[in-house]
């Protein structure tokens, strides 16, 4: 599912996710092309030759498209992921398999890993923001925690009330987001990982930066062809009907080949 309608879109969204791993939709027969490659521009180093004991989960930059990526800029193989941070496929996901993707497969530099978020909702943008706002440095690891405490982070979105509700659409639209977020309780959540309330402010009024989430939200569909999340594309080719580590896996070890 895809809503376009504007920051605070979808406040009421969260109880009805299920569409976010869309299974069911078809997919596109001509693979998309392929928009990671230019990423290697601003990679801090060249070639594909790496001292043995590089451990390129280490390396991270953001890409010109507005995602982040891990690892060799120059691997062999390039996994992209379209994730929503409020999707419970993508947790799923994340949960299984990040850390077999670092260890088995990024450090070693034969594949790189970039992600992009797909928003699917208001809560999702607001936390998207957040997650993104300090750089590449902490953004895996805030993107780790936005994951794992899915539950937690999204309880004070869904209990919102209708009042609550009135009460911030009725405010300018460049206050709407840091309303929602507040009466929500998210500015707490982020604060006990490193990001104060001015950083917080600032960061879910960046134009900037909700200019590249509605852009990669575009990417998504129109580049990609994507329809649900989590979508993955390797090497510029999405991959159709994959949405779990174990029909992921197999086609990254037949990419390796």
């Amino acid at each position: 599912m895809r809503l376009t309608s504007g920051p605070v879109f979808g406040l009421a969204m969260l109880a009805t996710l299920a569409a976010c791993g869309d299974k069911t939709a078809k997919a596109p027969e001509t693979p998309a092309a392929d928009t990671t490659a230019a990423a290697t521009a601003i990679a801090p180093m060249g070639g594909t030759a790496a001292p043995a004991s590089t451990n390129w989960t280490e390396t991270v930059v953001a890409t010109p498209e507005g995602g982040f990526r891990m690892g060799n800029p120059n691997a062999k193989v390039k996994l992209l992921e379209f994730a929503s941070l409020t999707c419970p496929h993508c947790k799923d996901f994340h949960a299984e398999a990040l850390e077999t993707i670092k260890t088995k497969y990024v450090a070693s530099g034969d594949v790189s890993y970039e992600f992009r978020n797909f928003v699917l909702n208001g809560p999702d943008f607001a936390a998207s923001l957040l997650a993104r706002c300090q750089g590449p440095a902490p953004f895996f690891g805030l993107l780790a925690s936005f994951f794992r405490d899915q539950d937690q982070w999204t309880k004070g979105f869904i209990a919102m009330s209708k009042a609550d509700q009135d009460r911030i659409t009725a405010l300018p639209q460049d206050q709407q987001l840091a309303a929602m977020a507040t009466t929500a309780k998210l500015d707490e959540y982020v604060r006990a990982r490193g990001i104060p309330r001015a950083k917080f402010e600032a960061c879910v009024a960046d134009k900037a930066s909700t200019e590249t989430l509605t852009k990669m939200g575009t990417q998504a569909t129109e580049t990609y062809k994507l329809t649900g999340t989590p979508g993955f594309i390797i090497n510029g080719t999405t991959q159709k009907d994959v949405y779990t580590w174990a029909a992921l896996e197999p086609k990254l070890q037949e990419a390796l080949r």
